[in-house]
């Protein structure tokens, strides 16, 4: 098991992985307008938030910011195992892989993250007002 997270964390480290330059930028672009459209409507908002800005935080591992990452990018994808349109279900599939997430790496969600994710829906919620 070492020999294979040595390997692959390496070769990201080394830059192998990061070839596509903008994925973060794209995450950001395409995270907040959905999360303007669904954040009264979904009940793990705020988590998702702070998941997001524990993957700013640059003392928040790697590893940690990379399942962060991955899960968010699903959570913004327009098209995944059950559709975010469909009443009901739609975000379950969603909600199911940033909270299995969370508990990978809970520890690593600070309460400044809990803050800013607390202003960010305050904000969000007056500006829909």
């Amino acid at each position: 098991m070492a020999a294979f997270q040595a390997g692959f964390f390496g070769k990201f480290r080394s830059g192998k992985f990061r070839s596509r330059k903008g994925d973060a930028a794209r995450l950001r672009d395409e995270f907040w307008p959905k999360m303007k459209a669904v954040a009264a409507k979904i009940p793990f908002a705020e988590d998702a938030l702070a998941a997001y800005y524990c993957t700013l935080d640059r003392g928040t591992p790697l590893r940690v910011r990379g399942m962060l990452m991955g899960a968010l990018a699903y959570f913004v994808m327009p098209v995944d195992v059950l559709p975010d349109f469909l009443p009901a279900l739609g975000f379950t599939d969603d909600a199911a892989v940033l909270m299995a997430t969370f508990q990978l790496i809970a520890s690593h969600i600070k309460p400044e993250h809990r803050e800013a994710a607390k202003a960010a829906l305050s904000d969000l919620e007056i500006a829909q007002k």
